[in-house]
């Protein structure tokens, strides 16, 4: 479980993703037997019918960690070694697909070397990563497995405030003394929700369903339900001043997780939209400021969508496709749900007038850039303008680590963002040039200045092996 606090009137609160680290084992709950007896129609209601119509497709997804730990210089003197430990974790997931596909949070996965999925009758599969997308909190596994339950999509864009309800999951895990999932039930607290208070992971929690159907840890990447059985978000977080839910849970919307998964499983990953505009950011304190801030364009980067739609700075976006734009979290939101290729209208406030203009999304810029590889597993591409914008580096020029394995990451000190600026006593000002520098100093020991968040660094001397 991840969480960011901040001090406010006194009370720290927290935004945490609730997936669960393990505690020692131990008996928190006898499991409550529910007698096989008929049920009298009073009794069946849209929950109990919703709950028994997805809950047969819920699992419960376990995942361990492996570090190696090293002791401080103290402890060595007294003999002792490195060890390895193991952080076991747990969260939710349901079935998307008969054949053993499975949906999650990212931040359940995140970090592990093995991941194993149980489903309702405590059968337990391993089970393999099949994508990952951080930003949008969405990661897909899958089993093997044949004819499983599978849980029906529903439609989040239609979505009515103080309709049903329903978070089903594994809180706590095995804690509470069986392997079924259980549920809490609430209403639809509200519907485009930007959590400002974010966690510290990558996701970017924007345009989110909130409930109040309490969501505890453990809960992570299990389904919230409508009152027809129908998948309309992932539980992802909450906001809580204890760890526990208050009654403000948060989901992702079911129609941005469908499309995630699509392009998880046609291509491993995830197309970025790229419109090509940075928009003003207000420094403020009080959140309130930045809600009513507007979506005022403060850079048009060369190149981009936005520049060929003849989008200007200083414009006041109001409407982004079918969505109103208040401010820069409006913004976000609505990119995470355009698709690289579509042609979106965008309408501006301009001296006083409305102008829209059309836009066709693009691919990342560093995602569309020419990749040269490097030591076999280190990937580069050239900084430009438009790459320097998209990721808000503070130099204009250099070989940007798009991609790199761990081994190569542990044996230069790289990792992805980086800027290699020097090698040994060559600048370096594009991919190529960084190449035909690894490649001139392969025979003896070579040493990089890179810049990683602003700042510079020296990396330790190695050879290439």
């Amino acid at each position: 479980m991840s969480s960011a606090r901040t001090r406010r009137n006194g009370a720290i609160v927290a935004v945490v993703t609730v997936g669960c680290v393990l505690a020692p084992a131990m008996s928190l709950a006898q499991a409550h037997v529910v007698g096989a007896g008929p049920v009298s129609e009073s009794r069946r209601t849209a929950i109990t019918s919703a709950v028994a119509a997805v809950s047969p497709a819920v699992v419960t997804v376990q995942t361990t960690m492996i570090q190696q730990v090293r002791p401080d210089d103290f402890a060595r003197l007294f003999g002792a070694r490195d060890a390895t430990r193991v952080t076991p974790g747990l969260g939710t997931g349901f079935v998307v697909r008969k054949d053993g596909v499975i949906v999650t949070n990212a931040h359940v996965i995140a970090g592990a070397d093995s991941i194993s999925v149980m489903l309702r009758d405590g059968t337990v599969y391993p089970a393999t990563r099949l994508g990952t997308d951080e930003t949008n909190d969405i990661a897909v596994i899958k089993i093997d497995a044949k004819n499983l339950p599978v849980v029906k999509l529903g439609n989040s864009a239609g979505l009515v405030v103080g309709e049903w309800s329903i978070a089903i999951g594994n809180p706590y895990g095995f804690l509470l003394g069986n392997s079924e999932p259980s549920v809490t039930a609430g209403v639809i607290s509200g519907v485009g929700r930007n959590l400002v208070d974010r966690g510290d992971g990558p996701a970017q929690y924007f345009d989110m369903i909130q409930t109040d159907a309490a969501i505890n840890p453990g809960n992570s990447g299990g389904p919230l339900v409508n009152a027809d059985g129908e998948v309309i978000g992932v539980n992802s977080s909450i906001y809580s001043m204890s760890g526990g839910s208050i009654g403000l849970g948060f989901a992702i919307p079911i129609n941005r997780v469908s499309r995630v998964v699509d392009d998880l499983l046609e291509h491993g990953s995830v197309r970025r939209p790229w419109v090509g505009v940075q928009l003003q950011q207000l420094v403020s304190r009080n959140p309130r400021d930045m809600i009513s801030a507007g979506a005022v364009i403060a850079a048009v980067i060369p190149g981009s969508p936005a520049e060929a739609a003849g989008l200007r700075r200083g414009d006041i976006v109001t409407r982004l496709g079918d969505r109103a734009m208040h401010n820069s979290f409006d913004w976000d939101g609505a990119l995470l749900d355009l698709r690289v290729g579509d042609v979106t209208k965008i309408e501006v406030r301009r001296d006083g007038r409305l102008v829209t203009v059309s836009a066709t999304i693009k691919d990342l810029p560093d995602v569309a850039a020419s990749k040269v590889q490097v030591l076999k597993e280190l990937e580069l591409v050239t900084v430009t303008p438009a790459i320097q914008a998209q990721r808000r580096l503070p130099v204009a020029d250099g070989a940007l680590v798009f991609n790199v394995s761990r081994v190569v990451s542990d044996y230069t000190g790289l990792e992805a963002g980086d800027v290699i600026t020097w090698i040994n006593q060559t600048a370096v000002k594009s991919a190529d040039e960084a190449k035909r520098a690894f490649d001139y100093y392969s025979a003896g020991p070579l040493q990089m200045v890179f810049v990683r968040a602003g700042v510079s660094y020296r990396s330790y001397q190695f050879r290439i092996r």
